[in-house]
């Protein structure tokens, strides 16, 4: 598993001088235009405030990938849903067939996946719930800390899929594809009123996907099913119910590379970005997950209404891989290598209770939520890992299988080795939290908002191997708050000002006892711009993330000291320049800085660039080929650099990556297209933590969909 730093730094230089030059130029630019606050483009979601919300009215920070985005540029692997937004990090660690890896304003989101607003586990090293893009109507992003909705929760955001569901009018729509690397895709999206019924709905989405993973010999097979039902039960009261079945089955790829051979030359030149370090004929990945879950929405009568989410979700995981070992270097070609073998399985719950209150005097409109959310994980799995075999003084050390050349890899000498004295875990976690929000709206010119949540959250991991039995874990409480401020213009350009508060638990014992949550805070300060007579929308938003409590090492113990801290500034903008051109266009400028120890302060972080940008062009050629449309994007992620204390000498180098797209409606029920991302095959490394790993190569995807 990537080696993920938590620690946070100091930053030395503020962005704070960049908040009035860009509100000055964006104010300036959209002044002059007569505008308004709605127009096609612009999106109501509930995600950021648990309340249906117009994104152009909320003082937050928000990105909205649509169904239609995703099926534009033909995205078949979840992390790279946001490739074309501000404030993400897509991939970080290459193209894993395994897992989803995201970055949101330098901080990892390894804890921010949610769906239908109730979190997806990823926990335990390697029991993360895999999203099936197939499957989703859009996916939101939250950006920044939102502990006051969601509880614990990264500071760096929330990613929230929100589920394909049943539509009134019958729809449906059968794809398939094919492509580069064997891939190979057929998927069915079928709804509508069930036997002519107003009040009775369905939706079945199904999806069969498989293909070659990145390294050679990899692979991974997915089916893939989601039915739903919608219920109007009263005029007053209806019930979304919506499950989920997925299996993932095939070789992982085990993207792990030294530095030697792939940011450094050697005299034996560089790593292939294909070769497999790993053991593809005994590497296997099994898992096995599904869900079931409703969505219940009562109005109580004009002023209330009464909303509850709630799902059960199962996992099983098998995972056995042969990974590169950095600390043991044997030789100038050869590395050595361990072994992960993971095997077990989590029941999750997750219910969230909402009470919304709404009320109007003749210059006010409020809107009151209290809520109350409960979730629930139990996760018991054996865990053997050359890095976590134990000598008899109870100490970690790496237990090598072998050796390989990694310049050119013979597995035929591999011999499958004993395991290792595994270690049993039992992990319970549970939270419960209660929160109370109000958004205030005066004179259709201020929007107010306050909100505060208290969480009581506890967790223990019960764990032993032949040594003995011992555990581990948090019992804690905490408060989170956050308020808002923005100004509607009559103009269009509506600045707003925020703060919010995030924690996340920390398992294990220090110096001082046990740990306490890791705690984060942002202020943010943006606009939001909506032209009348333009049909789209720019936002612009400067923040400051701090997390302290973070652990940082000091000789033989880890003191909870540390801190990380993220300043920048996003763009963001999608509009249409013509009724046949529209354009999605993000600029990124981050700067996170991290504690490692007590001799390294205010160290960069990996993996994050200062600056990232992205745009994608899409363009009907309705007037002069009518059916055909085309669509051209790319994307520049600047120069990062390894861990401060990983010993890798150098910057990762940028890189410039070009995606395109061409559509043909045959028919009226027809349509074929085709896809190529990285278009000239661009071979870069995409960051480096100790390991190195390279980006994605090209991608050919070409699809045939009919429609009814």
């Amino acid at each position: 598993m990537p080696r993920l730093p938590f620690a946070r730094r100091p930053l030395a230089r503020s962005i704070s001088s960049l908040i009035p030059v860009t509100v000055a130029i964006f104010c300036a630019s959209a002044y002059a235009q007569e505008t308004s606050t709605s127009n096609d483009t612009v999106v109501v979601t509930a995600t950021a405030l648990k309340v249906a919300t117009p994104e152009v009215e909320t003082p937050r920070a928000i990105s909205t990938v649509s169904s239609e985005d995703l099926e534009t540029r033909a995205v078949n692997t979840y992390d790279e849903t946001f490739q074309y937004r501000s404030g993400v990090v897509s991939q970080p660690y290459g193209d894993d067939n395994n897992a989803d890896w995201f970055f949101l304003r330098g901080f990892s989101a390894e804890n921010s996946t949610y769906q239908d607003g109730l979190r997806l586990f990823r926990t335990g090293g390697y029991f993360w719930w895999m999203s099936e893009p197939f499957g989703v109507e859009r996916v939101d992003l939250l950006k920044g800390p939102a502990s006051i909705l969601y509880g614990e929760a990264p500071p760096g955001g929330v990613i929230n899929a929100i589920s394909k569901r049943p539509t009134r009018e019958p729809q449906g729509t059968l794809e398939i594809e094919a492509g580069n690397q064997d891939h190979r895709q057929v998927g069915l999206d079928v709804s509508g009123p069930v036997a002519e019924r107003d009040d009775i709905r369905y939706r079945m989405v199904g999806l069969y996907r498989d293909g070659e993973g990145e390294l050679e010999g990899s692979n991974k097979e997915r089916y893939y099913f989601a039915p739903s039902l919608a219920v109007d039960f009263s005029d007053d009261t209806t019930v979304t119910f919506l499950a989920s079945v997925q299996r993932d089955e095939g070789v992982p790829t085990t993207g792990f590379f030294p530095a030697y051979g792939t940011l450094n030359n050697t005299p034996f030149g560089k790593i292939d970005r294909d070769t497999n370090l790993g053991q593809p004929d005994f590497d296997h990945v099994d898992q096995r997950q599904y869900s079931l879950g409703y969505e219940l929405e009562h109005r109580i009568n004009d002023t209330w209404e009464f909303q509850q989410n709630a799902r059960y979700s199962h996992l099983d995981l098998e995972l056995r891989t042969v990974y590169q070992d950095l600390t043991a270097p044997i030789g100038p070609r050869s590395i050595s290598r361990g072994l992960i073998d993971r095997d077990g399985n989590y029941d999750a719950f997750n219910i969230d209770n909402r009470f919304i209150a709404r009320t109007y005097t003749d210059n006010t409109e409020n809107t009151l939520l209290l809520g109350a959310g409960y979730q629930e994980l139990n996760l018991d799995y054996s865990d053997g890992d050359s890095f976590r075999a134990q000598k008899g003084d109870g100490d970690l050390y790496f237990q090598s299988i072998d050796t390989l050349d990694i310049f050119n890899p013979d597995y035929s000498a591999f011999r499958t080795p004993s395991l290792m004295d595994p270690t049993y875990h039992e992990l319970d976690s549970s939270q419960f939290g209660l929160y109370v929000q109000d958004q205030l709206r005066v004179a259709d010119k201020w929007v107010f908002l306050a909100g505060a949540r208290y969480d009581i959250v506890e967790s223990t991991d019960e764990f032993s191997d032949s040594s003995g039995r011992s555990s581990e874990g948090y019992d804690d409480e905490q408060l989170s708050l956050t308020a808002g401020v923005m100004y509607l213009g009559d103009n269009g350009v509506s600045p707003y000002l925020s703060y919010s508060e995030s924690f996340t638990p920390v398992a294990g014992i220090g110096q001082n006892g046990a740990y306490e949550p890791q705690e984060g805070r942002q202020m943010e300060a943006g606009l939001k711009v909506t032209p009348r007579n333009f049909d789209g929308y720019l936002t612009v938003a400067a923040f400051d993330v701090e997390e302290d409590k973070t652990l940082i090492s000091n000789g033989a113990v880890q003191e909870q000291v540390g801190e990380r801290r993220s300043q920048g500034v996003e763009v963001e903008g999608v509009g249409y320049l013509t009724d046949n051109l529209k354009l999605t266009a993000s600029y990124t400028y981050t700067d996170t800085r991290y504690d490692v120890s007590d001799t390294q302060q205010d160290e960069r972080a990996p993996f994050v660039p200062y600056h990232m940008a992205s745009a994608w062009l899409d363009y009907d050629l309705a007037s002069t080929a009518p059916g055909l449309s085309v669509g051209a994007g790319v994307r520049y992620m600047g120069e990062t650099v390894p861990s401060a204390d990983s010993g890798i000498g150098g910057e990762v180098p940028s890189a410039t990556l070009y995606d395109a797209m061409a559509s043909y409606d045959i028919n009226d029920s027809w349509t074929a297209q085709l896809n190529v991302n990285n278009i000239n095959d661009e071979e870069y490394v995409s960051g480096c933590d100790f390991y190195c790993y390279y980006g994605a190569s090209r991608s050919v995807i070409g699809s045939l969909k009919y429609s009814w």
